[in-house]
C-alpha cells in the first residue's frame, strides 16, 4: 500500500465560509495545489466523491455537544462505499451576524444550519426570546440570507462568512458551551497507510441473542485496544435491529487490531472496515 498524496479536488458543504470549508483548509494546509469545490449539502458533496467527480469529500461527523451528524452516518452506513482516510477536529466559535445597518434590538428572525441553532439555543432564548429561528442548508447560506433580507434578520455563522458577505458581527462566541468542537472526516476511495498513531472506524452487527454484543466487544478488551466511540444506528431492516459504528485505536492492517478483527469476524453477522487514518489531536 502506497500513501496517496493530498487530493487535488475536495468537495465540501458550501458555500465558502462554512466550518466545513475551514476544515478543508486545515486538511490541505491552505495549499494552492488543491481546489475546494462547494456543494449544496453534505449528501451532495459525499456523492460527488463516490462518483469520482472529486478526489475526496470533507464532511462533519460528530459534534461534542450535539453528538453524531446523522446525515453523514447514514451516508457511510447505508448509501456510499467510501472510506475514511483522515479526520480533523476544530473548535466551533459561533458569531451573531447581521447586515451592515442592522440593530440587534430589531431582530425578529435568526437563520442558521440546524446544528448551529441547536448549539446556541440557550443564547437565542436569552437574548432573542421572541425571535423566530429558521434552518438553512449551511451557516454561510444563513449569512447571505440575513444580509439580503435586511435589518430585522440575523445569522449564526463563523466569522469568515461575515467577512465574505461584508456583514457586521454583533457578538462573537455565542455558543452555549465554549468546549464546542466538531470532528470532520475525509471520505475517499481508500483509507490511509499506518502512521503509528491511528484510529479505525468499523461497522458491524451481531446476532440478536443475549451476550452477542458483549462477546464482540470483549475481543477489543482482550487485545488491550481502546474503544473511543460506539454508536448504534438503525439497520433499516425491521424495528429493533441495529448496526454498531465503532471507533478504536490502531490500524486495521497492524496488530493487535488486525488480529482482534480476525478473531471477531466469524462471530458477527456483518463486518465492514470503514477506514483507518491518522488520529487527529483534540483541541
Amino acid at each position: 500500500m502506497t500513501k496517496s498524496p493530498t487530493p487535488q479536488r475536495i468537495a465540501y458543504l458550501g458555500p465558502p465560509g462554512t466550518f466545513t470549508e475551514q476544515a478543508c483548509v486545515l486538511y490541505t494546509g491552505g495549499s494552492d495545489q488543491t481546489e475546494l469545490v462547494p456543494y449544496a449539502s453534505i449528501t451532495a458533496s459525499a456523492e460527488a466523491a463516490a462518483r469520482l467527480e472529486v478526489d475526496a469529500a470533507v464532511v462533519p461527523f460528530e459534534n461534542s455537544l450535539a453528538g453524531a451528524v446523522g446525515e453523514t452516518h447514514d451516508l457511510i452506513i447505508h448509501q456510499l462505499d467510501l472510506s475514511i482516510c483522515s479526520e480533523l477536529v476544530i473548535p466551533i466559535e459561533h458569531c451573531l451576524i447581521v447586515s451592515p445597518t442592522a440593530d440587534s434590538a430589531e431582530i425578529t428572525t435568526i437563520y442558521s444550519h440546524p446544528q448551529a441553532l441547536g448549539q446556541c439555543q440557550r443564547y437565542i432564548a436569552r437574548r432573542f426570546p421572541n425571535a423566530r429561528t429558521e434552518a438553512t442548508l449551511s451557516t454561510a447560506q444563513a449569512v447571505g440570507r440575513a444580509v439580503d433580507q435586511g435589518d430585522h434578520t440575523a445569522a449564526i455563522a463563523p466569522r469568515r462568512a461575515a467577512e465574505l458577505h461584508g456583514a457586521q458581527i454583533l457578538e462573537i462566541g455565542i455558543e452555549d458551551d465554549h468546549r464546542n468542537a466538531t470532528r470532520f472526516v475525509v471520505l475517499a476511495a481508500q483509507d490511509h497507510d499506518p502512521t503509528g498513531d491511528d484510529r479505525t472506524t468499523i461497522l458491524f452487527s451481531t446476532a440478536n441473542r443475549p451476550g452477542a454484543l458483549l462477546r464482540a466487544l470483549q475481543h477489543f478488551a482482550d487485545a488491550g485496544i481502546n474503544l473511543t466511540r460506539i454508536e448504534s444506528r438503525p439497520a433499516r431492516e425491521r424495528l429493533g435491529t441495529y448496526l454498531f459504528l465503532v471507533d478504536c485505536d490502531g490500524h486495521r492492517s497492524t496488530a493487535p487490531l488486525s488480529e482482534a478483527l480476525a478473531r471477531m469476524e466469524p462471530e458477527l453477522e456483518r463486518l465492514r472496515i470503514i477506514g483507518s487514518y491518522p488520529r487527529a489531536p483534540r483541541p
